[in-house]
């Protein structure tokens, strides 16, 4: 009975191991290892006075002992400011001789830019993929894979 009873705490205790490792949060300047992993999720989970919600990780894989940087920035904004993206509204220009309108004529046709500013990503999900080839890629996650917090923002890890 004893056997069974410390058979059974050291399963628990093991499952338990098992899963803080394979998910949670990771503190600045913590690691965490996922083994053979179909899909790794990233999230940045925080907030910094300097670097805002921006967490940063390094991952580095066994399969080819490759490290990969990758950023998230979800209060970030990657566009041009005031949601424009040049002339995308329309206005009246005058034709110059040096253009290839009639000179001295108005062209009010908008440039047809749409408006290209974004957020950054706060999450990012890493999809293994079977018979890769190329081994410097980062859609080789077999093996271990270590990622670590390179940032100041806590970020949270989910390996499935």
């Amino acid at each position: 009975m004893k056997k069974l009873a410390l058979a059974l705490i050291t399963a628990v205790s093991v499952l338990c191991l098992t899963t803080l490792a394979f998910a949670g949060s990771l503190a600045p300047g913590a690691s965490v290892t996922c083994n053979n992993a179909s899909s790794i999720t990233l999230e940045s989970a925080g907030n910094h006075a300097e670097d805002r919600a921006n967490a940063n990780f390094v991952i580095w894989k066994s399969s080819n002992f490759t490290t990969i940087p990758i950023s998230l920035g979800p209060s970030d904004t990657s566009g041009l400011v005031g949601n424009s993206a040049g002339n995308s509204k329309p206005t009246k220009v005058k034709c110059k001789d040096t253009t290839q309108c009639i000179p001295g004529a108005i062209d009010s046709t908008p440039s047809g830019v749409r408006p290209m500013d974004s957020k950054g990503r706060k999450t990012v999900t890493l999809g293994g993929q079977s018979n890769f080839s190329r081994g410097d890629s980062i859609g080789d996650i077999s093996g271990e894979v270590r990622i670590t917090n390179t940032g100041t923002v806590p970020g949270n890890v989910t390996c499935g």
